[in-house]
């Protein structure tokens, strides 16, 4: 079988778990310090704070930029229905725009025609590890005075062209960026999250926020000669990290360039292999980005079904995943306010997530071109004398 996605991890994650086992601080300590510190600078940010997950950061995001009860976030259906939670555990509602239809993210044409009085943010996404328009996206924002939200939870080592430099995801282009660190991502901490920003102001709140909004972390207090009784100023949360976490992670970042080179060479195999299989067409990559590719996802032509398609490929030894999700498809957004959103439904109806791990070999690659092949293409491909079964 081949797996859809496999972490890189070894005897240097497991060392680093060890040391700080042995230390005697596990949680939110000097470990979780070093990454954030080493997270701001590989992607250029002044500031990066580590949560306990994306979606933890997402919520904290949105809070910081003063989203409350009864206020809108424009965003898409089309993705992890994290992105549409968060939005919900501020008491504000998900306004869902479409996609753009030659990829996977938001179409910026339809921003401007889902503001009201109400909107408080721009919630958008790279999907998939692509970047989207954050170009346009930002110049609405600004020119709007509506904050930007990135949900780069797959965009870990995403590059974007940004007046003519490229820069990764994370450094400060909209208002906060949100990654996560989940074993299917890039990089992986088991969980976990980050939060990156340019607002000093932002990044005290998510600090205090994140630890039931102590007044005196317990670095602090452990560290003082003499007693500090702390205090609660405000409502806060459970969103730490552990050191144990974070020591992966700091391992983790080190093998990041190296982990996207491979993955990005997977992905241009993938491309021309595929180039020449009718019925399935490959994702775009735009100039102006340059993606990771935390997943590979494919278009089936609207002839083929796509869970025959799946199971098929499951049946011949290839793990697969339907594409991204809507959130206005799922039973606690169905009473959301309907708008037309077709580029995403033909997403999620039509995509299929191709196996993607650094481990791959380049026979496995074409293994599962040519397994798809077959199933797209029975007849020519007994032509051509295959031997795959199906």
């Amino acid at each position: 079988m081949i797996p859809i996605a496999k972490p890189v991890l070894d005897e240097r994650e497991v060392e680093a778990v060890r040391r700080v086992i042995l230390s005697g601080w596990v949680t939110q300590g000097p470990e979780v310090a070093a990454f954030e510190r080493e997270f701001a600078e590989l992607v250029g940010a002044p500031h990066a704070c580590a949560v306990s997950n994306c979606t933890t950061a997402l919520h904290l995001a949105l809070l910081a930029v003063g989203v409350d009860p009864g206020d809108e976030v424009i965003t898409v259906s089309h993705s992890f229905i994290a992105t549409a939670n968060a939005i919900k555990y501020c008491g504000a509602t998900p306004v869902f725009i479409d996609i753009a239809s030659d990829g996977y993210n938001m179409d910026p044409a339809l921003i401007e025609p889902a503001i009201t009085e109400r909107t408080k943010a721009i919630l958008c996404v790279h999907q998939l590890g692509m970047p989207c328009d954050l170009a346009a996206i930002v110049e609405i924002g600004r020119r709007r005075g509506i904050p930007v939200v990135e949900d780069a939870a797959c965009a870990s080592g995403s590059e974007i062209l940004w007046n003519g430099r490229w820069e990764k995801i994370g450094k400060p282009h909209g208002d906060i960026a949100c990654f996560s660190f989940h074993p299917r991502k890039v990089i992986t901490t088991g969980d976990g999250g980050m939060v990156t920003t340019g607002n000093a102001a932002y990044d005290t709140k998510f600090r205090l926020w994140r630890q039931h909004s102590m007044s005196v972390p317990d670095t602090v207090r452990h560290g003082a000669r003499e007693v500090i009784f702390e205090s609660y100023p405000e409502i806060g949360f459970n969103y730490r990290m552990t050191d144990m976490q974070a020591a992966i992670g700091r391992v983790q970042l080190t093998r990041l360039a190296s982990i996207v080179d491979e993955r990005r060479r997977i992905a241009a195999e993938y491309t021309k292999g595929l180039a020449t299989i009718e019925g399935v067409s490959a994702p775009i990559e735009p100039a102006w980005a340059r993606s990771n590719w935390q997943s590979y996802c494919v278009k089936l032509s609207p002839s083929h079904d796509q869970k025959v398609v799946m199971q098929r490929m499951l049946d011949a030894g290839v793990s697969t995943r339907r594409g991204v999700m809507n959130a206005h498809l799922e039973r606690p957004y169905a009473t959301e306010p309907e708008l037309p959103l077709p580029a995403s439904e033909r997403a999620q109806l039509q995509g299929v997530i191709l196996p993607l791990a650094p481990s791959m070999t380049m026979a496995q690659v074409q293994d599962v071109c040519e397994t798809l092949a077959a199933i797209l293409q029975p007849e020519a491909h007994s032509l051509a004398g295959a031997s795959k079964p199906l």
